[in-house]
């Protein structure tokens, strides 16, 4: 039998693709993929953004090594970066491997699973820095530096398989220095993945009968300056990467993750304006974090909410009504007041967000934002009163946004669908502008599709039939 893997996800769309990267890795090297009880290597692939975030990979790792105590629990990305020595005092953990060394992830994943957890890279010293930690009398090998040398995965050519709109992450790390914000520390400066591999891997995509993908990064709209040397790129930007892919390959669609407000530029809004709703998805993520001017000086956030408003307004307009806005709003930043919070409340109010990702602020030690914890924190009941009030908001701005469509048709991609969903005789998919679909009859996932809007579903999803499998764009049977 052939040896078996498990890859666990945890955080963003950057991190898990991060872990979709090392599992092309493992399946190329002819390893096959099994659920964590069954699986000869598990790899957790981590977040650290909040205390909530570690604290469901430890427990993680302990259901884990209870279920399957003969597992080698290979610990990866931003909590295996912060703090490895917390990770190495959990039962079953054989290696940690930092943001510092991901590129390595892979090898030291088939290193395990051939029994070696010392050997390979850690053999290997003018490349990988290797550190030892004893922790409840176990030895745990650990790679991590902060350097971030070894930071950029080589990733399979993308494929349309267990992800049908596979994520190809073109920057790594972070210049921003927001206050409360841990992910300089676990993922170093910005990086960008070059303009041809990117490009390389858009065409093998769309050769293998890829229909959408999404472009990601930790930052992604800073891509590009640290490449100004590089050879036919004179002025790198997200913007002129994007015009590229459109020009220069058939790619159906393009979905951009999240941008920044300030590096949504004149450029990147014309884009959408002339490819909006067709090859480029009209959806639109735009980290808020707070409405009040003060709360974001503190945050140390590079734009003011009317920075925000203007650049809202200009997406829309180019965009049109079919857009899909959405924001991550933090409550209860150090110090924030009930004026503050309503100034957040009135703006979100006042926008048009089709959805909000809501948490509380979270203490990240080494984070300027732990100082200011202590000497000002907002009591944990007002955060959940004030999180209950953000809900009901985001709720009813969600119902408003998808209720406009109820009647009309939208471009969609099929998905796979969940086995309970399918034996009802229906299918997943979500619209080009990032709204969740019910289809009313199973199809394969991976085709282009358009579906009436007839209703809403409890569960969020759009209850939709369908309308065409226009024939200009090309659905792939993937299942």
């Amino acid at each position: 039998m052939a040896t078996a893997f498990h890859v666990e996800h945890f955080g963003c769309r950057a991190a898990r693709a991060d872990g979709e990267a090392v599992s092309g890795r493992l399946r190329m090297a002819g390893l096959c993929e099994r659920p964590p009880s069954a699986a000869d290597v598990v790899v957790v692939n981590t977040c650290s953004v909040t205390a909530e975030a570690d604290r469901a990979a430890r427990a993680f790792i302990r259901r884990t090594h209870r279920l399957n105590p003969g597992a080698r629990i290979m610990v990866t990305g931003c909590y295996a970066q912060r703090a490895p020595e917390e990770l190495a005092g959990l039962a079953g953990v054989a290696a940690i491997v930092g943001n510092s060394h991901k590129a390595l992830a892979p090898k030291i994943a088939l290193e395990l699973a051939a029994g070696r957890a010392d050997s390979g890279p850690g053999t290997e010293p003018a490349l990988v820095s290797v550190q030892s930690i004893v922790a409840g009398g176990a030895k745990v090998t650990a790679w991590v530096d902060d350097r971030f040398a070894h930071s950029f995965i080589e990733e399979a050519q993308l494929v349309p398989g267990a992800q049908t709109r596979p994520n190809l992450k073109i920057q790594e790390g972070c210049g921003n220095r927001c206050t409360f914000c841990v992910i300089p520390q676990t993922r170093g400066a910005s990086r960008s993945l070059p303009r041809e591999a990117v490009l390389r891997q858009v065409e093998g995509f769309v050769a293998a009968g890829g229909n959408e993908m999404v472009l990601s990064g930790i930052n992604l709209g800073r891509w590009g300056r640290d490449l100004a040397g590089e050879r036919g790129l004179t002025t790198p930007s997200l913007a002129g990467l994007v015009r590229e892919m459109l020009e220069r390959t058939t790619l159906p669609r393009l979905r951009l993750s999240s941008i920044e407000p300030m590096d949504w530029d004149g450029e990147l809004i014309r884009l959408m304006r002339e490819f909006g709703g067709t090859r480029l998805a009209r959806h639109a993520h735009l980290p808020l974090q707070s409405g009040s001017d003060a709360v974001l000086r503190r945050m140390h956030r590079r734009y003011r909410p009317w920075h925000y408003v203007e650049k809202v307004e200009r997406l829309a307009g180019a965009a049109g009504p079919g857009l899909t806005l959405g924001a991550d709003v933090m409550v209860g930043f150090p110090g924030e007041t009930d004026a503050e919070f309503r100034e957040t409340l009135d703006l979100v109010r006042a926008l048009p967000f089709g959805y909000l990702h809501l948490f509380p602020f979270s203490p990240r030690p080494g984070t300027r934002g732990w100082e200011l914890h202590a000497k000002a924190p907002v009591p944990a009941p007002v955060v959940e009163v004030r999180m209950a009030e953000l809900r009901a908001l985001a709720a009813e701005k969600s119902e408003t946004h998808r209720s406009q469509f109820i009647g009309r048709e939208l471009e969609a991609i099929t998905l796979r669908t969940p086995a309970a969903l399918a034996e009802r005789g229906r299918t997943a998919a979500l619209t080009e502008n990032f709204l969740p679909v019910e289809l009313d009859e199973r199809l394969p996932a991976n085709e282009l599709v358009r579906v009436r809007v007839m209703g809403l579903h409890g569960s969020d999803a759009l209850a939709c039939r369908l309308a065409a499998r226009p024939a200009s764009l090309r659905g792939v049977t993937g299942d």
